[in-house]
């Protein structure tokens, strides 16, 4: 099992809009994997940690959130497949995870805030076990199973009713009276025992050895040919329902109960609580019998208990309010750190990975394990040779929580101080511990996506160059930096006749590279992916030196002790101390000077200078969140640049005026709370209007 990247503090806005890419289509991969394949690749811990690290910079950048969000989806759509599609009646959606027993405590809090209940109101919750199988729909009609699916992208599934039949724990036919719709949902699964005889028998067979129960259970279940499963001792629980003409009873916990006495199965561990302590009583009650129980469970699920309150909290975006999954801690082994090494993400952060000899840890075969960064190692003692204690928990990768053999007298592990891809200068900046390599436009391991950034729309929005052509480009050795983007046209002759490239993209994407010759001196600086220098930002320092060899010598000039050249700096309004340092870090390394001066031998900016016009805003600090229906970010800001006004990113006391189009979220609530004027795209633009 190889590890995940761990996660890095608070990034810039740039930084974390390409992270939510990158997480959106990983994210989307292993969901492929897993929901419509079968065949997972990471375990459920560390996908939960790319889950948690998605809604982490979501909190942080609310107007960044993707349509193909991950936090908006559920499950999969469904792959090619030989099965019929069935659209769900209601939406068959997912649960947020809590890790710890505050969050537990939180998530009760919410509810008894959401429904503004007081201290002395009991708010009951049901607890059952979480089984690791395949989500399952159960359409009954007076009470006969017409239709089974399976949850898919919870709005539409899989038609899986003929394989059913063959499940002995599902009923054609619902005992007693049932309402005349009613829809059962649970989950498809395979005991331990069965999954063990089912992987010997296929073994002899020479057949598929399915990775655990799970993944079996759900390749049982999801077969063209019904007789495939009916050789597959496959099992089911039910854990609530979806669409119903009529719901008999008032309560989550007695209407469980009910549909065990129509003869579905229904989970014994299954309790009622009326406080925070009994969730967590129970769920340690559940955790401690796990490893008897005859199926694989990875936490416990609480529901609110009231139906009633339950239609009240409804739901977020793929998840209700009034449920929640309790995940499992960590389980720990003992093994043996035989290496360190050093790999460079796409920011140049410099991120310890050890290398381990092979452990079983809660079932995953662990050979790598996340030292997360220079401190970390220093904090453990850690040195190779080691012999350390690994864990694997429900919210982070694999990681090294003690080193049993510290005190042994060996010499300390040296964190390098050069980029190990390209001996750049590798340094951390005061007050972070993330160590980061310097050499952003020479480092191989930073190189193509520093091009997708520099060609994206905020920076030389470069029409034609997309991820895949650059991608491509890149590994034919044509585009290393970002000059060797203006010498394509050398490579016409070799471009034309590749697939996908004809005379006339050639030359479309030519001439979109050509017009980019006299750049905006803003959008190249930010288009070079310095740390910290945002496309704000990049036009604030622009305003003040105008020109960017003059923004170098500043730089360089307080980078070497410069006080003056440092105070003109800060002086800049949204420029601080650690913006100073990166622009410093960034011209003080030989390899980004010299690919700095190779981009403008083929680049002429011109010099940087905003004509404003008088206007209502001249002076102020405005900021635009929501979804702009008219006009892109970028031009709302160069609108404001052009009236005089600051464009800001963030709302703070010293915002004078918000924009707010549909889906504003945190940062209208902010200014409400602060008083500033908010105003729509409407207003905007008669502000503009007026300026003339």
């Amino acid at each position: 099992m190889s590890a995940t990247p761990p996660f890095e503090s608070r990034p810039s806005e740039a930084d974390a809009a390409n992270e939510l890419m990158r997480l959106a289509r990983q994210i989307a991969r292993h969901d492929r994997l897993y929901h419509a394949e079968d065949a997972p690749e990471i375990s459920d811990a560390a996908y939960d940690a790319l889950v948690r690290r998605n809604a982490e910079l979501e909190g942080w950048f609310p107007h960044l959130i993707r349509p193909d969000s991950p936090s908006r989806k559920v499950g999969h759509e469904i792959a090619a497949s030989p099965l019929s599609k069935v659209r769900h009646e209601v939406r068959m959606m997912s649960l947020d995870n809590a890790f710890s027993d505050g969050e537990v405590a939180e998530f009760v809090g919410r509810v008894r805030r959401f429904l503004n209940l007081p201290e002395d109101v009991e708010v009951a919750m049901t607890a059952e076990d979480k089984i690791d199988g395949l989500s399952c729909s159960l359409r009954y009609e007076d009470g006969r199973l017409v239709r089974a699916a399976t949850r898919g992208d919870g709005q539409v599934g899989e038609d899986v009713t003929p394989n059913v039949a063959f499940i002995k724990d599902i009923p054609q036919t619902l005992a007693g009276p049932a309402p005349a719709v009613f829809e059962v949902r649970g989950e498809v699964y395979m005991a331990k025992a069965d999954f063990l005889a089912l992987n010997a028998a296929q073994q002899e067979a020479d057949g598929k050895i399915f990775a655990n129960p799970r993944n079996a259970a759900a390749g049982s279940l999801r077969q063209k040919d019904a007789n495939v499963t009916a050789s597959r001792p496959l099992r089911f629980l039910a854990h609530g329902w979806g669409a119903a003409s009529e719901v008999p009873e008032a309560t989550q916990f007695a209407m469980m109960r009910r549909i065990a006495e129509w003869g579905v199965p229904v989970s014994p561990l299954l309790v009622r609580c009326t406080s925070v302590d009994d969730l967590l009583r129970h769920y340690r009650d559940i955790q401690a019998r796990r490893p008897g129980l005859g199926y694989d469970i990875d936490g416990v699920v609480y529901k609110v208990d009231r139906l009633d309150w339950q239609e009240r909290l409804g739901f977020v975006a793929k998840a209700p309010r009034w449920g929640m999954a309790h995940k499992f801690p960590a389980e720990k082994a003992e093994t043996v750190l035989e290496a360190i090494d050093i790999q460079v993400g796409r920011t140049g952060k410099l991120t310890p990975v050890g290398r381990l000899r092979p452990v079983l840890v809660g079932g995953v075969t662990v050979t790598t394990v996340t030292l997360h960064n220079r401190d970390e190692i220093a904090r453990l003692g850690l040195r190779v040779g080691d012999r350390v204690i690994v864990q694997r928990a429900g919210d982070v990768i694999p990681q090294v929580v003690e080193n049993a053999t510290r005190d042994e007298p060996r010499p300390a592990y040296a964190f390098p101080d050069q980029c190990p891809e390209c001996r750049s200068e590798a340094v951390a900046e005061e007050g972070e511990v993330d160590v980061r390599c310097t050499g952003g436009l020479i480092c191989p391991a930073q190189r193509t996506e520093r091009l997708k950034h520099f060609v994206s729309r905020g920076a030389l929005d470069i029409e034609g160059l997309g991820e895949k052509t650059i991608a491509e480009f890149f590994g034919e050795g044509w585009l290393e930096s970002p000059a060797d983007i203006y010498r394509l046209r050398r490579r016409r002759s070799d471009i034309v006749g590749r697939e996908g490239w004809k005379d006339k993209s050639v030359d479309n994407l030519l001439a979109a590279i050509e017009a980019k010759r006299a750049p905006d001196a803003a959008r190249l600086l930010f288009g070079l992916g310095i740390r910290h220098v945002g496309a704000v930002t990049a036009r604030d320092l622009l305003k003040r030196f105008v020109t960017l060899p003059a923004l170098r010598a500043a730089a360089q000039l307080a980078h070497g002790g410069d006080e003056d050249a440092r105070a003109e700096l800060l002086s800049i309004e949204g420029v601080g101390p650690v913006v100073v340092e990166a622009l410093g870090d960034f011209f003080h390394e030989p390899h980004n000077i010299a690919v700095w001066e190779d981009l403008l031998s083929e680049v002429s900016p011109p010099d940087y200078v905003v004509e404003t016009k008088a206007s209502a805003v001249a002076g102020k600090t405005v900021v635009f969140t929501g979804k702009l229906e008219t006009m892109s970010r970028d031009e709302a800001k160069a609108q404001a640049e052009a009236l005089g006004a600051r464009a800001a990113g963030t709302v703070s006391p010293k915002t004078d005026l918000v924009v707010a189009g549909p889906g504003a979220g945190s940062k209208l609530k902010k200014a409400a709370e602060l008083g500033i004027e908010v105003i729509d795209e409407a207003a905007w633009a008669d502000i503009v209007k007026a300026a003339g």
